[in-house]
């Protein structure tokens, strides 16, 4: 398409050559240009983007190195792949983020690629690999957390760019996110599980030290306890963990549910008679773990397909995805 002309904003703080990049992997993206499609000359944007010539060299080599543009001499420039990258940044490696990964890659087309890293939690890992990987995506999926400097790191990303998923912590109003609610969805699913918490003596919130699972359910746990006069504890040293007969456990760390699995068997006690558990966030192996295990859990295939969705149609998007209760036997 020779009459295509990038959009360059000449106020905008973004550079000029990384606009020109932007635009021009935007339109391959959506099919506004395509696969052997000729781009503007470099003379052709330099006198109707009042550019130099260095930026748009610049950016077409930019282009060039990430392998969607082509040149041939006395030709010009033309458009070689309409592949467009994915930058997915997720906090660790679990169970259900495989899941989540799995749903996402399967959703979207086959002209997508996706770079996937991990940041552990760790705010100079975060902002090292963020840094290296500006503007060289068409779409930035990012996992937050917890740390003041998380709000000005998102921000180096273009907003029309980024998505934050799973946690909508420290990102600024106008960013697009699809996350899960920690806090209201955690009392309203333990009250849809009162008939066969009321068994219990005892309802225990096993949150260990080394967790970074958000501290709002501990605020919603409490006051579900409070409103049906449950007797309740908060449990954060791992190795003062003995099940006993008449207690309930709920749970936010699959290292944890194991640790308990393993105690219960030695004693003997028999899951959803002598003791309880929930553990948070399901899993493709908790429906068969001692006949079930009991879950709080978002869909995270669901919040997969709409983070692809997000990088397909390239459109604003505040959503939060339904937390839900999963009754086994373990209850």
């Amino acid at each position: 398409m020779s009459d295509f002309i990038p959009k360059i904003n000449p106020h905008s703080g973004i550079a000029k050559f990384q606009q020109l990049v932007d635009s021009i992997e935007d339109a391959v993206a959506s099919n506004l240009l395509k696969v052997g499609d000729p781009l503007p000359s470099v003379n052709k944007l330099c006198n109707e983007l009042n550019l130099s010539r260095d930026t748009v060299f610049k950016a077409y080599s930019e282009l060039k190195n990430r392998g969607i543009v082509e040149s041939y001499p006395n030709k010009g420039y033309f458009v070689a792949s309409d592949r467009s990258g994915v930058f997915l940044f997720l906090d660790t490696f679990k169970a259900y983020k495989e899941v989540l990964y799995g749903s996402f890659r399967k959703s979207l087309p086959a002209n997508y690629t996706v770079d996937l890293h991990f940041h552990h939690y760790n705010i100079d890992v975060f902002r090292n690999i963020l840094t290296n990987a500006i503007g060289k995506y068409t779409h930035y999926i990012v996992m937050s957390f917890d740390h003041p400097d998380m709000n000005d790191l998102l921000n180096m990303i273009n907003k029309d760019k980024l998505l934050v998923i799973d946690w909508n912590i420290h990102a600024s109003p106008y960013h697009s996110f699809i996350c899960q609610d920690f806090g209201q969805p955690v009392m309203d699913n333990l009250e849809t599980a009162l008939p066969e918490l009321q068994k219990y003596d005892k309802l225990i919130y096993l949150y260990p030290s080394f967790t970074y699972h958000p501290k709002d359910s501990i605020d919603y746990f409490r006051m579900f306890c409070d409103k049906h006069n449950i007797n309740c504890e908060i449990l954060y040293d791992v190795d003062a963990l003995d099940p006993k007969k008449g207690k309930a456990y709920f749970l936010v760390s699959d290292r944890t549910l194991a640790k308990l699995l393993e105690k219960t068997h030695e004693k003997g006690l028999v899951l959803g008679r002598d003791i309880g558990i929930i553990s948070y966030n399901e899993t493709p192996m908790k429906k068969y773990v001692k006949e079930g295990i009991t879950v709080i859990s978002t869909d995270f295939n669901a919040l997969g397909q709409e983070a692809a969705k997000f990088v397909i149609d390239s459109k604003p998007v505040q959503k939060y995805i339904p937390t839900t209760i999963i009754k086994r036997a373990s209850l």
